[in-house]
C-alpha cells in the first residue's frame, strides 16, 4: 500500500475567497488599484475625485476636462458645475475600461434635501455617460439617504436610472429604500463603528461591531421580506468587520483593506446567507414620511451621521470648486 500524500491544494487568500460568496467592489478612484486587485464593480465620490485629481498621475484627467469645455458658451458657476459633471463622467469612463461591471458616480451633496435637483442632475450625468457611449445599465447614481433622496431615485428607477442610496446608517433608511424599488444601498459599516465606539469609549471586534450588525440586520430584512434591492456594506475600518459580512450582495471596499486581504490565507467562510435570513425573527417595519423621519430623528447615531457626510461630500464638492476655478 502506498504512503504517497496527495500535494496540498493551494491555498486562496482571503480576497479570493471573499469572491466565491460576495462580490466585491473598488473604494476608490484610483486606477491602479483596481487593475491590482480586479473587483467587479467601483465606487467613487467627491472626495475619492478630489484626492486623485491631486495626484500627478491623474491630474491630466481634469487638465484634459478644462481643455475640452474651453469654449464652453457658460461663465461663472455654472461654467464649473458643468466641468464637474464632465470630470466626474471621466473618471467613471476610465474606471469602466477596468471594471466588468459598473461604476458609482455621486450627485452633489448640497441637492441632498432637494428631489428635483437630484433628479435633474442625474439625467445630466446619465446623459454625459450616453454621449460617450456607455449604456445606462454600468451606471448607479449615488444619492444620499435622505427622505428627498429615496424619492428622487423612486422616480429614476422608474426611468431606468439605476441608482446606489448612500450615507445610509440605520433600517429606516434601508427600509424607505426598498420600498422605493432602488437599486442598492451603501450601509456604512466603519461610521456607524466610529460612533459607538466614540460614545461608549470601547471598541468593538467580531459580530459585537455595531456596524457589523447595523448590515446584517439590513440583509437579513431584505431576504426574508423579499426585496430585491442589493445590499453593499461600505466604510470599512479593519479586516474583522469585512470577515463579518462574508456573504452580503456586494462589498466595496478600500485598496489597503483589499490588499491585506490578497496578504492573508486565513479561511473565511460565509457569514449571511439568504436562505438563514428567511427563518429570522426580525419584524416587518411599517414605514411613511412620519414615520421615517421620527425613527431617524429617535437614532442619534443616524440622524449625527448622515448630517456629517453630506455636509463632508459638500465641503469636498467646493474645494473641487475652487480648484476648478482656479485654473479655468
Amino acid at each position: 500500500m502506498s504512503t504517497a500524500t496527495a500535494e496540498p491544494a493551494t491555498k486562496l487568500n482571503q480576497l479570493d475567497q471573499l469572491k466565491q460568496f460576495t462580490k466585491v467592489v473598488a473604494d476608490t478612484g484610483d486606477f491602479e488599484s483596481m487593475r491590482e486587485f480586479k473587483p467587479q464593480d467601483a465606487t467613487t465620490n467627491p472626495s475619492l475625485i478630489l484626492q486623485a485629481t491631486q495626484k500627478p498621475e491623474y491630474g491630466y484627467l481634469l487638465d484634459k476636462v478644462i481643455a475640452d469645455n474651453k469654449n464652453l458658451h457658460l461663465a461663472g458657476a455654472a461654467k464649473i458645475d458643468h466641468v464637474i459633471d464632465d470630470l466626474l463622467v471621466a473618471f467613471g469612463q476610465e474606471i469602466l475600461k477596468i471594471v466588468p461591471g459598473r461604476v458609482s458616480t455621486e450627485v452633489d451633496a448640497r441637492l441632498s434635501f432637494n428631489k428635483e435637483g437630484t433628479k435633474q442632475k442625474a439625467h445630466q450625468i446619465i446623459a454625459l455617460y450616453e454621449e460617450a457611449g456607455i449604456s445606462r445599465e454600468r451606471i448607479l447614481i449615488k444619492v444620499a439617504s435622505t427622505w428627498e433622496g429615496i424619492r428622487a431615485a423612486e422616480l429614476l428607477q422608474k426611468e431606468g436610472i439605476n441608482c446606489n442610496l448612500t450615507l445610509l446608517f440605520s433600517l429606516p433608511q434601508a427600509v424607505a429604500c426598498a420600498e422605493a424599488k432602488v437599486k442598492l444601498i451603501s450601509p456604512f459599516v466603519g461610521r456607524i463603528y466610529d460612533w459607538y465606539k466614540n460614545a461608549n469609549k470601547r471598541d468593538y471586534t467580531g459580530a459585537e461591531d455595531p456596524g457589523v450588525q447595523s448590515v446584517t440586520t439590513i440583509f437579513n430584512y431584505y431576504k426574508k421580506f423579499g426585496h430585491n434591492t442589493e445590499v453593499m456594506g461600505a466604510s470599512f475600518r479593519n479586516i474583522s468587520q469585512i470577515i463579518e459580512l462574508a456573504g452580503c450582495d456586494l462589498l466595496t471596499i478600500s485598496p489597503d483593506l483589499l490588499a491585506k486581504l490578497a496578504e492573508s490565507n486565513e479561511p473565511l467562510t460565509k457569514k449571511l446567507d439568504a436562505e438563514a435570513a428567511k427563518n429570522s425573527d426580525i419584524e416587518c417595519l411599517p414605514l411613511d414620511e412620519k414615520t421615517f423621519r421620527w425613527l431617524l430623528n429617535e437614532d442619534a447615531m443616524a440622524t449625527e451621521k448622515t448630517a456629517e457626510g453630506i455636509r463632508k461630500f459638500g465641503a469636498d464638492i467646493v474645494k473641487l470648486e475652487k480648484l476648478i476655478a482656479s485654473k479655468i
